[in-house]
């Protein structure tokens, strides 16, 4: 089986680079059926606004190329447009949907299983310089993390990231017996943030991922990590597991100034028996 990795599209942000009648869902489509992807671990962050992340989940269901198993990241749970403040509700939204994993891992054979959730930032990452209570501002001298004006959760971000990491520890629990590829939209290791101290990131990497979940490596038989949320583009390799980035990101920050051509150069690919 060969398993393709992506994420972190933004189509929204990104539309302005695509050719007249291109679609961001027609490429990845094109992209995935010329790689001969059976199965798509997409990280999260289709869009900034979760009704046009379901279009284009429902766009990519139609062009059945692929299996897609979707997490959503921090901007798929935004709703500027209809300005929707249930956070809770638009999470189990995504958990209806045929692409979640969430509580339902994906058992790929009897050695194999996908493991998927977004995970969600716990402050681990960022400086000890800072409190809690500054973190959860979400604000620093100038600009901020938007998060602080377009995701409303019931409870506070320490709490929903440890709720995260209970329904996480349900599924690996459920997937018993099987080595695990294990897909989250945060971070979950020290070498896809920025290494501190630096003036900025002293701060924002309290955003950009989740300390806990480290433990989940050294608990479970983990052999592939897919994450995204940093608009990296990396791989790298320690004690037996693979840790995937695959980030398409922001077209700023593109090599070229070919949708399709970025995509191809993003997806990661990977086989696995059976």
């Amino acid at each position: 089986m060969k398993i393709g990795v992506i994420s972190d599209l933004h189509i929204d942000s990104n539309r302005k680079k695509l050719a007249p009648g291109q679609t961001y869902d027609r490429l990845l489509a094109e992209l995935l059926y010329n790689q001969e992807i059976d199965l798509l671990l997409l990280a999260g962050d289709v869009s900034s606004d979760y009704h046009d992340t379901f279009k284009f989940l429902d766009n990519m269901k139609n062009h059945a190329v692929s299996k897609i198993l979707f997490v959503p990241g921090n901007h798929d749970f935004w709703s500027i447009r209809n300005h929707e403040e249930d956070t809770d509700r638009i999470y189990r939204l995504f958990k209806e949907r045929d692409e979640n994993p969430v509580g339902r891992p994906l058992l790929l054979n009897e050695d194999w299983a996908v493991v998927g959730n977004p995970g969600w930032y716990d402050y681990g990452f960022g400086s000890s310089k800072y409190t809690k209570d500054e973190f959860s501002k979400k604000k620093l001298k100038v600009g901020g993390w938007n998060d602080r004006e377009y995701v409303h959760w019931q409870k506070d971000d320490v709490s929903v990231a440890e709720d995260m990491y209970q329904e996480i520890k349900q599924d690996l629990h459920h997937a018993a017996g099987r080595k695990i590829i294990f897909m989250t939209h945060v971070v979950t290791h020290p070498q896809f943030v920025i290494p501190l101290p630096h003036k900025v990131y002293d701060y924002y990497n309290a955003f950009l991922g989740n300390t806990s979940y480290m433990q989940l490596y050294k608990d479970y038989p983990i052999k592939h990590s897919v994450m995204g949320h940093v608009h990296f583009r990396k791989l790298y390799r320690e004690k037996g597991i693979s840790y995937y980035c695959a980030c398409l990101g922001s077209s700023r920050h593109w090599y070229t100034d070919d949708p399709y051509v970025e995509l191809a150069y993003t997806l990661e690919e990977f086989l696995i028996e059976g």
